[in-house]
């Protein structure tokens, strides 16, 4: 962008030289008479020293002499600028493009004003004009419209500009705080995809769509876009998305492998299709285990994510599948990679190793758990039923007695934990007391029917 929304004077620019005016009227200077030119360089030396009262005195000399000297309204407009005095600035500019309306650093001198005092409508209509003589310009204009909230005009003049000129960091900065409006991505990606037929061999097309349908949750349309472009640019990171699905369709598992380690290793691709890609492999690994391994290179790629809990999400998975083994593994993994003392992982836990009929981890696990959350019932239940099986019967008795006191109107746990007694004084060989439990639990198991 030649000036861009924080670059304010053009005037600047100008202050120190003179050779800018010689350039843009020189036959006016050298034709001029002594007294003309005389006053017009000693309002050159007087604006150099910051002297701008004295500098317009001597440009209204020039003015004078010459009452058509587009120059000397210009300079006059100028030294105005500089003095703030924003209303005589304008009318001498003004007066300047009467007389000259092709030149357009006379229409900047307007644009400068209509800036520096916030009159947005009339830089609009100046800076218009101006893109006659330079179309770069248009970049201020996006300027103006993103300042004015004309976010519809400035899409339009953003994709205008791309197209002619390629993307700028300014343009697409504004592009994606205009998208970030809902209202105005339909059209934007009607825009890319026309550009994408324009030019198909252009990548930052592609992935821009392909965002756009992501934030829309368009999976079945990122996946097509991913595929189109797999077509043309088959290097490319995004490319692999609709790779890595042919492969695995194809059961060429080793490409499929390597085309999601590039998904899931990448910056670039959203971690919606990164789930989606490693839930793929994994139902895939589930009727094919040999590829095991390969699933957990996969999985450590999320040990940072904060978005969603891979590891436990797919122990649930195996968990529902009565994959006990693998529900413990993935886990434990989790345990050990985020919070160790998460409260759903645990429970979760401790019910497959029960499944697994693993229950020394079991008990061990649950004891632990008991001294971080004293008052959750269901640690002393799995740490009863642990010890039970353990044939650690007296531990049973205690911990399960603890823990009966926490259960608050849960029929089937208090239940489970009347059983879990009657089985410990069973060890204990106290039948009596064997009998009151069971009973006892046969009765809450009524009720809760």
């Amino acid at each position: 962008m030649k000036k861009g929304i924080l670059i304010i004077l053009f005037f600047a620019f100008f202050s120190n030289s003179a050779s800018v005016f010689a350039q843009t009227e020189p036959e006016d200077i050298a034709l001029a008479p002594d007294d003309y030119q005389d006053a017009f360089y000693e309002s050159l030396k007087q604006k150099g020293i910051e002297n701008y009262d004295k500098a317009i005195a001597s440009l209204e000399k020039c003015i004078k002499i010459k009452p058509s000297d587009a120059v000397a309204y210009f300079e006059l407009g100028k030294n105005y600028l500089s003095l703030k005095e924003y209303q005589n600035a304008q009318n001498a500019f003004e007066k300047a493009t009467e007389l000259n309306p092709k030149n357009k650093w006379y229409w900047l001198g307007i644009y400068d004003v209509s800036y520096e005092t916030k009159n947005y409508p009339l830089a609009i209509e100046t800076i218009q004009k101006i893109i006659v003589f330079d179309e770069e310009y248009k970049d201020d204009l996006i300027s103006l419209y993103m300042l004015t909230n004309q976010y519809d005009k400035a899409l339009v003049a953003i994709n205008e500009m791309n197209d002619k000129f390629g993307k700028s960091e300014d343009r697409d900065r504004y592009k994606l705080q205009i998208l970030s409006q809902g209202k105005y991505q339909n059209a934007e990606i009607l825009n890319l995809i026309d550009q994408i037929k324009k030019n198909p061999k252009e990548e930052s097309n592609y992935v821009n769509l392909i965002f756009l349908y992501s934030k829309s949750e368009e999976t079945d349309k990122v996946l097509d876009i991913a595929k189109q472009l797999a077509k043309e640019i088959p290097n490319s990171e995004w490319a692999q998305v609709s790779l890595f699905k042919g492969y695995l369709d194809a059961n060429q598992v080793d490409k499929a492998i390597k085309a999601m380690n590039v998904i899931l290793s990448s910056s670039k691709i959203d971690s919606k299709i990164k789930h989606r890609t490693l839930n793929e492999f994994l139902i895939y690994v589930n009727k094919n285990p040999q590829y095991a391994p390969d699933l957990e290179k996969a999985i450590s790629y999320f040990d940072n994510d904060k978005e969603v809990d891979v590891a436990k999400e797919i122990g649930k998975f195996y968990h529902s599948k009565n994959q006990f083994e693998n529900a413990i593994k993935y886990y434990e993994k989790d345990l050990m990679t985020n919070s160790d003392t998460d409260l759903e992982t645990n429970l979760l836990l401790l019910e497959a190793y029960t499944q697994a009929k693993q229950f020394t981890p079991m008990t061990k696990r649950a004891m632990t758990m008991i001294e971080i959350y004293p008052s959750q019932p269901q640690f002393y239940y799995y740490a009863g039923l642990g010890s039970n099986q353990l044939q650690q019967f007296k531990n049973a008795k205690t911990v399960l007695e603890m823990g009966l006191d926490y259960v608050v109107d849960d029929k089937k746990l208090e239940a489970n934990f009347n059983i879990q007694l009657g089985e410990a004084y069973n060890g204990l060989g106290d039948a009596k007391k064997k009998e009151e439990y069971f009973l006892k639990a046969n009765e809450l198991l009524k009720q809760k029917k």
